[in-house]
């Protein structure tokens, strides 16, 4: 993102010049070159964030940079404590700090950081859609935002030293791909779906008109490696076997690149799903997922994750565990970084 005070701050989350000098304390962070904020950090409990100088034309942004940069290098790190020379009307309006009894003293919550939809999404957070509750097939639920198109998700991970980004599917770009990687017999095992560019074309098809379902292709670095469908649970067949909330989602997860695959992928893309899912509709309290029952690896990377298994249940094709990660659970425990 250039560093110029016309564009708007933290509208992509494509930082690639932002860096930081720490030494005997001290962090400086500059964004292209040039300064952003300067601070004293002080090792206490909460971490002291002194902060002596900010880009006056940039000053949310400098603050929120503070604030990423210390959390995501220390994702166990629950909350700093903020001291500014100037009051911050705005970084408290929007939660990214949240005032103390003490002036220009200020908590940094994990648990509220992550919960702010930009940069994270790639599209301006949009007003949350208006409620109106719809019948299909028997099931009533909400009206159901139109789908998005193009990349929605993206966020570096400290921890692999890569972007990971969400995009939606299409179908003539991406058939081929999903194609293959159905045809995998790792694949094939748990999705089931093997078959030709023609059946998969039509299965594709089938979902892009499907409202309640989002269609997805996750990268590493832009490059695709694997498939995901997010669906609203409250008109899917899962809902029967739990009381599903009118703005839960739930996911179906697919990687399709063997490079790709691994504890430590999984918990880079799944974070990044579930956070996605999250900021997608503020309204959302929980992410379900029901893989099949025998799937013991899937299921140990998702309580890896913490979401815990509720139970299982008979779909007519699977003996399936129902997986359940709430909001609140997935924000105070969360490993982004």
């Amino acid at each position: 993102m250039p560093f110029d005070a016309a564009s708007p701050p933290l509208s992509l989350p494509r930082w690639p010049g932002l860096c930081a000098e720490e030494a005997e304390g001290r962090l400086n962070l500059t964004l292209d070159d040039r300064a952003l904020a300067q601070a004293q950090v002080i090792a206490d409990d909460p971490l002291r964030v002194q902060v002596q100088h900010v880009c006056p034309e940039r000053v949310q942004q400098a603050l929120w940079a503070l604030c990423y940069w210390l959390l995501a290098r220390e994702p166990s790190r629950q909350r700093l404590q903020v001291e500014l020379s100037e009051p911050a009307p705005q970084a408290v309006g929007s939660g990214l700090l949240v005032a103390t009894e003490q002036a220009r003293v200020y908590l940094c919550e994990r648990a509220l950081f992550w919960q702010l939809p930009q940069p994270w999404l790639s599209q301006p957070a949009a007003p949350v859609y208006p409620q109106q509750m719809v019948m299909s097939e028997g099931k009533r639920h909400p009206r159901r935002a139109p789908k998005p198109l193009g990349e929605v998700y993206r966020r570096f991970d400290a921890r692999l030293g890569a972007w990971v980004s969400l995009r939606t599917l299409d179908v003539e770009h991406d058939l081929e791909r999903f194609s293959r990687w159905q045809n995998n017999p790792r694949v094939e095992q748990f999705w089931q779906e093997g078959g030709s560019l023609d059946q998969h074309r039509a299965y594709l098809s089938k979902l892009e008109a499907d409202p309640h379902t989002v269609t997805l292709i996750g990268c590493f670095d832009d490059q695709p490696f694997a498939y995901f469908e997010a669906y609203w649970a409250k008109e899917d067949r899962i809902a029967p076997f739990y009381p599903a909330g009118d703005y839960d989602r739930g996911i179906h997860m697919l990687v399709g690149e063997e490079a790709h695959r691994g504890p430590h992928k999984v918990a880079s893309w799944l974070s990044a799903l579930v956070h996605y899912l999250f900021l997608d509709d503020p309204r959302t309290q929980q992410v379900v997922a029901e893989p099949r029952a025998d799937n013991a690896k899937m299921i140990g990377y998702m309580h890896n994750q913490c979401f815990h298994c509720e139970k299982e249940f008979d779909f007519p094709h699977k003996r399936a565990a129902l997986m359940l990660l709430g909001r609140e659970r997935f924000f105070d425990h969360c490993r982004l970084g």
